[in-house]
Order: structure tokens, then sequence, then C-alpha cells
């Protein structure tokens, strides 16, 4: 611009020093408030939960974990876990490789499907269940006369916590998928490879790590879902309560050295998980 002064280095120099100061100052405040949230929402009740746990010391902790209605929560949670992980992995894979490989018709439904679960509150969600599989809902008549108990039993809370679950895999893979393209993938048809040799040898290395991230948060919302599995478990002490379900029994019932000895069970699973998916972050960052 005509008439215009160039800076010297020594003022251009001291201007980016002024602006480094600027946004150090911003960065620590940003992470020193982030800090204080986390610390008030996070931290504090986590250390309230094992302080409470251990108030009235080892012996009734220990009483509580190894009651039997707890290890009956306890075996149902992880039995669900272990049911619809796997559940929710193949069809995570699938509608992923589904929405990112092709071009069909009502590909965008099926996003906006996959994300409902996100949208749709988890009370909402079991009570979809009652209404199709309860005593009076469209399939419950025929499900009593054929003696299948679906609602407060193991399949009705197997499905309410795959509703829940099932779009953990498949959002960490389609973002991830999307990315990288087809062109691993045509390349190896090109050369003759087929179907499932392209998925196992191509896809499968590229995604792997994203795939173990998503079965990570699956697996630990499966264990600790609460709203849903609550509407169509029935709260049947030592047949139907999970342990999240087990924990609100026994805080109401004023319990509370027992409940927060059961909650921190599912803490201790929180934090196993946690290390976990860091370790994964890690892993896949290199």
């Amino acid at each position: 611009m005509a008439g215009s002064v160039p800076m010297s280095p020594a003022g251009s120099t001291q201007v980016r020093t002024r602006s480094l100061k600027e946004t150090g100052w911003v960065k620590w405040t940003l992470i020193a408030l982030a800090s204080l949230v986390l610390l008030w929402l996070i931290v504090l009740p986590l250390i309230v939960v094992l302080a409470e746990a251990l108030k009235k010391g080892w012996d009734v902790y220990l009483a509580a974990i190894v009651d039997p209605d707890a290890l009956s929560a306890l075996r149902l949670t992880l039995l669900v876990a272990v049911i619809t992980v796997p559940l929710n992995t193949i069809f995570g894979v699938a509608a992923a490789w589904a929405i990112t490989k092709f071009r069909f018709r009502g590909k965008q439904l099926l996003i906006t499907l996959i994300d409902l679960p996100f949208a749709v509150s988890p009370v909402i969600g079991g009570l979809i269940y009652v209404l199709v599989y309860g005593e009076h809902g469209w399939l419950g008549g025929w499900l009593d006369k054929n003696n299948i108990e679906v609602i407060f039993a193991l399949p009705g809370i197997v499905l309410a916590t795959l509703f829940i679950t099932f779009p953990f895999v498949a959002r960490e893979l389609i973002p991830l998928m999307e990315d990288q393209g087809q062109h691993e993938e045509e390349a190896a048809v090109t050369l003759g490879a087929k179907g499932w040799r392209v998925f196992w040898k191509i896809t499968l290395p590229n995604i792997k790590w994203g795939l173990l991230y998503g079965i990570i948060l699956c697996n630990a919302r499966a264990m600790g879902e609460f709203g849903a599995v609550s509407v169509v478990s029935g709260h049947i002490r030592g047949e139907t309560n999970t342990l999240p379900l087990h924990v609100e029994i026994l805080y109401n019932e004023y319990q509370f050295s027992a409940s927060f000895a059961v909650a921190s069970l599912l803490l201790i699973l929180a934090l196993v998980t946690l290390v976990l998916k860091g370790w994964f972050t890690r892993k896949n960052a290199h």
C-alpha cells in the first residue's frame, strides 16, 4: 500500500512476542477453567464414592461386594455386555462398510437411524420394547401363549441395551472409513481379490484401532446403562438387576455403604475402560 512503512525485524519480533504472551495467558486460563470443572463434576464425585464405600471399613465393603444379589447383578451385567458388544460390533462394521463403500437409496435414512439412540431418552428406548413385547404389547399375547419371556427377563435387557449401544461402533468407523477412501480396496479388486479377502487384508487392518476404540465405548455404555434396562427389567432382585439397578435399590433402602461399595465396581470397570481407551489412542497416534 502506498505510504506504508515496512515493519522492522525488531518490531515484528516484539509483535510476535506480545502475541505469544497473550496466547499463553488465554491457554492457561482455559486449562485452569477446564481443570476446575473436571475436578468439580468428575474427580470429586469419584473420590466421594470411594470414601463412602470404605467409610465403615473393609469388612462392610467386602460383604457388600460378595453379597449374592451383588454377584448376580455383576454376572448379569457382564453377560449382557458379552452378548451385546459382539452383535453391535458386527452391525457397526457392516453399517459403516455399506455407508462408506456403496451408493444406495436410503443411505441418509440409515445414518439417521444409527444416530437415533443419541437423540432418544433411554427410558423411551426401554418403553418401546415394553409396548412391543410386554404383556399388553403388540406381540405380548403370542409370546405368552408360547411361554416366551422377553420383558422382565434377559432378552428384554439385551434388546434394550442393544438399542442404546448400537451407534457407538458404527459412529467411530464411518468417519474413519470415509477419510481413508476406497483406493486401496479398488486396487486390491483390480488385482483379483474378492470381497472377504479385501476386507480381511485391506479394510480391517486400516480400521482396527478405530474398531477397538468403538468396542471399548460400546462395552462401557452396555455395563453402565440404567434408564432403558430399568424399564424392561422389572427390578427382580437376584434375577434381572444389573449393577446400576442394584446400586439404586441399595441406596433407596438406605444401605448407603453397600450401595457405594457396589458402585465402586462400576467405577473400577470405568477406569479400566479409560485406561484401555488411552492406550489405544496413543497406539493409534503412533
